[in-house]
């Protein structure tokens, strides 16, 4: 068996991230991992996590495994917060997953089932693990490009690419914080997918990684939520690792939208099947914390508007400086993006100059995460990027 082997390419991501580690320059910044870090330059663990977990430790409750759809409380909570209070509730069949990946892989397995031919269209830049795991699950994916004019969505651009699109197809959103771009739709943008989507018989499938690290959790969820008031199905994939800080713990959720509640059942036991003959069922103590976070929700929501809020200082310092120092627009543009995530618009090799030169690491892509920076090191971003530009 083992003389079958294949070379397998290794994740370029932590490739990096090792050399980072390896670099002895003290005045070194990682950009590279998607994660939120503070002004220490580490991830902290929220304090209303905290007090979660204390609470879960003092109850002790069984270990005992817990039903296929995970945390039923999770669940529902879940679902209110990616649907908001309107009448959608009783339209959603969710199930727990592990991590917003797993949710990812559950919904391609469901699609695979279903409708074996259906084409994933996905943004171009996207999310490095979208194509891996829809094609691991034995789908065809095919690319439209994601990109700004003007500082805002080219939106012209993305219908172009998807004339080809046909019905069954499926749409790949991101629902804010575009990862890698930080380019995010305007909301009559959010309807005229709604309505491409209609007109051709297009599934959307929205991934919802980020929400309440662009505007607010509801501003993050606004086209999700206009997606699910006009169609009658639609697939989400969505996860607690960065609004709550609960990534390694894997709290996620796989939900399908259907307005024809009849299905509901038979979507429930598929997912469940999905989940059955991969993992069983998913870790419960990330959504046991999540589903305390949601049951008091305002002491959480206030450490999340702190991120988002130290986030976007950062944006408005850099996009501030370079402005100053004369950069081009296209630089300058990271000020009018979401999230933790902004694809620089540098070629590979100057990625690598900004490596070699200046310790700045983010991905030959040109991707950095802006919360791995530091206000201190803003000035040095902006510096090195200006030098890097005129090289």
């Amino acid at each position: 068996m083992l003389e079958n082997l294949p070379s397998v390419q290794g994740d370029p991501l932590w490739a990096l991230l090792h050399q980072f580690n390896a670099d002895q320059r003290n005045h070194k910044i990682d950009m590279l991992v998607g994660v939120y870090r503070d002004e220490t330059g580490k991830t902290p663990v929220m304090q209303q996590v905290q007090k979660a977990e204390l609470k879960l430790a003092t109850a002790a409750q069984s270990k005992s495994y817990k039903m296929l759809a995970g945390n039923l409380e999770f669940n529902d909570h879940m679902a209110k917060f990616l649907l908001g209070d309107g009448a959608h509730f009783s339209d959603q069949c969710t199930i727990q997953t592990v991590g917003g990946s797993g949710a990812l892989r559950v919904i391609a397995d469901f699609i695979k089932t279903l409708s074996p031919n259906a084409v994933i269209w996905n943004t171009d830049p996207g999310y490095l693990n979208h194509r891996p795991i829809m094609e691991g699950a034995g789908l065809t994916v095919k690319p439209f490009r994601w990109q700004h004019k003007g500082g805002l969505l080219d939106i012209e651009t993305c219908f172009k690419d998807l004339e080809n699109a046909k019905e069954g197809d499926i749409l790949l959103l991101h629902a804010s914080c575009h990862n890698p771009s930080g380019v995010d739709p305007l909301l009559q943008q959010w309807q005229q997918f709604i309505d491409f989507c209609k007109a051709k018989k297009i599934i959307p499938f929205i991934d919802i990684a980020y929400q309440g690290f662009g505007d607010g959790p509801d501003q993050d969820a606004a086209g999700l939520r206009l997606f699910v008031d006009q169609v009658d199905l639609v697939l989400v994939a969505a996860s607690c690792s960065k609004n709550m800080g609960l990534y390694c713990e894997r709290a996620g959720v796989a939900m399908v939208v259907a307005k024809d509640n009849s299905q509901h059942t038979k979507i429930r036991m598929l997912l469940e099947r999905i989940t059955r003959i991969n993992y069983s069922m998913p870790p419960n103590h990330g959504s046991a914390i999540a589903s305390l976070l949601f049951s008091d929700p305002k002491p959480w929501l206030a450490e999340l508007a702190v991120c988002r809020e130290r986030i976007n200082n950062l944006r408005n310092a850099l996009g501030k400086l370079l402005a100053e120092m004369g950069a081009p627009d296209s630089f300058q543009a990271v000020t009018r993006q979401k999230g933790m995530f902004s694809l620089l618009p540098l070629t590979a090799e100057q990625m690598i100059v900004l490596r070699e030169k200046h310790a700045i690491y983010g991905m030959l892509n040109g991707r950095i995460n802006l919360a791995g920076l530091k206000q201190e090191q803003v000035q040095h971003l902006a510096d090195s990027l200006v030098d890097v530009i005129k090289d």
